[in-house]
């Protein structure tokens, strides 16, 4: 089993419709995956089951050498980082951006009658420099733009150490500022030998931070292809994972697509996956 994500077949169903069908997956320790796709594509479904939020209907989801329904999940949570838009919508607008951070060390939201040690608050503090946030730690999270909110939210992430960080869109309502500025500091703790493997969902190629090293295309629940990005992100298999004809261009590190007028085939002409 692979040390970090092993997915064997792995579906959900809800309500006679499947979210993902037949996924195989594995995340190496080390690597640092894009998972790309356009919306209803499962990807924030699949995330889920490397939480350890959600189990599969069908198939085997291996996440740090457990396996999902023969693992006390409560167990396995806190070894994994996530950051997500349904987490952030949970933190109190009126909670100090420092307690965000604390907080996560106990897997809570919002802080209450639990007691943190300086090693706690140090290593908060340490995360928030690291993302350059350090100057917000005495501001209410509801104060924050949405970019500083980004930044808070990969630092609450790290804060337990895990062995596995997933990011779901972390570019997700920002301008172009923001979103530079959030991809330079992924692309700095991808380049970091001693960070987790990560997990970065996104819609866009434009949000690929450099230093990431594979890809995952996900449509309809089912992959559309996977490995290397150098070898698996092309216009071919991009145009078969959004439904109609793109162009995709890299400069240096950096990838951009626009849609290609020039063929005339219209979405629906495009072959699906299987």
């Amino acid at each position: 089993m692979s040390d970090v994500l092993a997915f064997a077949g792995v579906s959900v169903v809800r309500g006679g419709k499947y979210l993902l069908r037949d996924v195989d997956w594995e995340v190496e320790e080390g690597q640092r995956w894009v998972v790309l796709g356009p919306n209803g594509a499962g990807k924030t479904t699949l995330i889920q089951i490397a939480a350890g939020r959600m189990h599969p209907t069908e198939g085997v989801a291996g996440v740090l050498s457990e396996v999902l329904g023969a693992v006390d999940v409560f167990e396995l949570r806190p070894r994994v980082g996530l950051a997500s838009a349904a987490l952030a919508e949970r933190i109190p607008v009126g909670e100090r951006v420092r307690d965000v951070v604390l907080t996560a060390s106990y897997g809570v939201v919002g802080r209450w009658q639990e007691r943190y040690d300086r090693l706690d608050e140090g290593r908060a503090d340490e995360l928030l420099t690291a993302l350059g946030a350090a100057h917000l730690a005495g501001r209410t999270y509801g104060t924050l733009s949405e970019g500083e909110r980004k930044r808070v939210q990969i630092a609450r992430a790290l804060m337990t150490d895990p062995e596995l960080l997933l990011l779901d869109e972390p570019g997700a309502g920002l301008d172009l500022a923001g979103r530079e500025d959030v991809v330079a500091r992924l692309a700095a703790l991808a380049g970091d030998l001693d960070a987790p493997a990560l997990v970065l969902i996104t819609h866009h190629v434009e949000e690929i931070p450099p230093n990431f090293t594979d890809v995952l295309l996900l449509r309809e629940g089912a992959v559309v292809a996977q490995g290397p990005i150098e070898l698996t992100l092309t216009a071919a298999n991009l145009s078969r994972t959004f439904g109609m004809p793109l162009l995709l261009e890299r400069r240096g590190d950096r990838f951009t697509a626009r849609a290609d007028t020039s063929t005339g085939v219209v979405a629906a002409e495009l072959p699906q996956p299987a």
